[in-house]
């Protein structure tokens, strides 16, 4: 019953139409965003932040989640029709989903990635709806211990799954810490790490970070790449798939939704991994594995239900603990700050409306991106054609309007550029830059943990260990280290991120 009534509370909220509107604006700016090879929802988020100092806190909060799991499908649609993924985790989908393009099935392959992110967002929304205030409640009982292990735990994790080599995800993630450590220090009132600029003194903001290097590196490599958008585009017929496509899609899509809504809770990149590990699944138990890479629904439907539910379910760290699964969820961590709300299980017992608003709003944008998205696929093909040469301009404005508006200093977008020009390398050297975000977030909040911790203690480090949850996560974050390090396990590992 009470479930019924929190949910009741947040079909109250989520259906104002002031929040109907925002939710309607941020599905849509998701899907153009994942059409879109070179932002992503993490520059968008960014560049968008400023922006929200003038909304209400529920509204701001559901245009965002609605771009982040907005461009998951909008990802899907370029991955389809041109083989170019706007989105990391649309790149299982390419594999099949364009080949079913080139065989006269774009609709349908359209189709079933719509179906299969509508069922997989309904299930994860659900998914959050019941498990996230038992898990506020747990956390609710957490000390400044408890939650330094937590994001122990979260750190080591993002290193285990991060793809690419573990020694640059944990030098990215040493990287993050330390930049995370500039400015001043709380307690003490000294400056760390400015190199005596004052500029420097307030610490380097994650939004001009996140927007340098996910931004602004990306759009350096598309204009490197630009060649790799001249692909042809597909005739787009015949969107309803038939009985017998409908029986293929079933079980992938519902073994996709478990898996990816399992794997997006996980720090890191959960829904890329999720679509990594469907169509893995899928190939290994099809009956017919050989048509895998040839047009195979299964393909498609797995993959997409997998990554759709992962973006979803990532939330419910976020709003029952606060620590940030992903880049993106870093980013709402910032909104929710800028809005004055302290992210945390505190957040579903003091502003219960906002807590159960945003869930019951995931459901109706999940039903705007199948209502809007099929018959605008038109749009989204115009919009592949444009030439990146025109677009970039825009976005290096939107950029630089966005981080100057955040303190009015010239030295931030001297900042933006620089960490531009880092993304790039780091993009070069294949080190993937998400690790380094996350260490960027959690290390604050872990050196403030952890100095509460041994105030409270006296100076003794052994609360750590001798306080059972915190000593249990310490205990898991220690064994996930070893054992990925082992060398059967490390060679699993490279091959399992392996693009097929």
């Amino acid at each position: 019953m009470e479930l019924l009534s929190n949910l009741s509370l947040g079909l109250e909220t989520a259906f104002t139409v002031n929040n109907l509107l925002f939710c309607l604006i941020g599905v849509f700016l998701g899907t153009a965003i994942g059409v879109l090879p070179g932002l992503g929802p993490t520059a968008t988020i960014a560049m968008l932040l400023p922006i929200t100092f003038g909304l209400p806190p529920v509204s701001s909060l559901i245009m965002l989640s609605g771009i982040y799991y907005g461009a998951q499908y909008g990802g899907s649609t370029t991955a389809i029709l041109v083989n170019l993924p706007g989105e990391s985790s649309s790149v299982v989908t390419a594999l099949d989903g364009y080949q079913m393009a080139r065989q006269g099935k774009a609709g349908k392959a359209l189709a079933t990635a719509a179906i299969g992110s509508f069922v997989a967002g309904t299930f994860a929304t659900v998914l959050l709806a019941l498990f996230a205030p038992p898990l506020a409640d747990i956390a609710l009982q957490f000390g400044a211990a408890e939650y330094f292990s937590l994001m122990v735990v979260g750190l080591v994790a993002s290193v285990v799954l991060a793809s690419g080599s573990l020694l640059q995800a944990f030098g990215m993630i040493v990287l993050g810490l330390l930049l995370g450590m500039a400015g001043t220090d709380v307690n003490s009132g000294l400056e760390r790490y400015t190199f005596d600029t004052p500029y420097m003194a307030e610490g380097i903001n994650f939004v001009i970070l996140a927007m340098g290097m996910f931004g602004l590196g990306e759009i350096i490599k598309n204009l490197e790449e630009e060649h790799l958008r001249s692909a042809m585009v597909s005739k787009v017929e015949g969107l309803m798939p038939s009985k017998e496509d409908f029986k293929r899609m079933a079980w992938p899509i519902i073994r996709g939704t478990g898996l990816g809504s399992l794997l997006g809770i996980l720090p890191g990149g959960g829904a890329m991994l999720a679509s990594f590990a469907s169509y893995s699944i899928e190939k290994k138990i099809s009956k017919t594995p050989e048509q895998f890479g040839k047009g195979a629904i299964e393909g498609v439907a797995g993959p997409e239900s997998a990554n759709n539910a992962g973006a979803q379910t990532s939330f419910i760290p976020l709003l029952t603990l606060g620590i940030p699964s992903n880049p993106v969820m870093a980013l709402m961590i910032g909104a929710m700050i800028i809005q004055g709300i302290t992210p945390g299980p505190a957040v579903m017992t003091e502003q219960p409306a906002l807590f159960w608003g945003i869930i019951v709003s995931m459901w109706i944008g999940n039903l705007f991106l199948v209502v809007l998205n099929l018959p605008l696929i038109g749009i989204w093909v115009k919009m592949i054609s444009v030439p990146y040469h025109y677009l970039y301009p825009m976005i290096l404005v939107f950029c630089c309007i966005g981080v100057f508006s955040l303190g009015n200093k010239l030295f931030d977008v001297y900042l933006l550029a620089g960490f531009g020009v880092l993304g790039y390398i780091f993009s070069k050297l294949k080190c993937e830059p998400a690790p380094l975000l996350l260490g960027f977030i959690l290390g604050p909040m872990m050196e403030e943990y952890l100095r509460r911790a041994l105030l409270l203690s006296r100076g003794d480090f052994s609360v750590l260990v001798t306080r059972p949850i915190s000593a249990t996560m310490l205990a898991i974050a220690l064994i996930a280290l070893i054992v990925v390090f082992l060398p059967s396990i490390r060679k699993k590992r490279e091959e399992a991120f392996q693009e097929e």
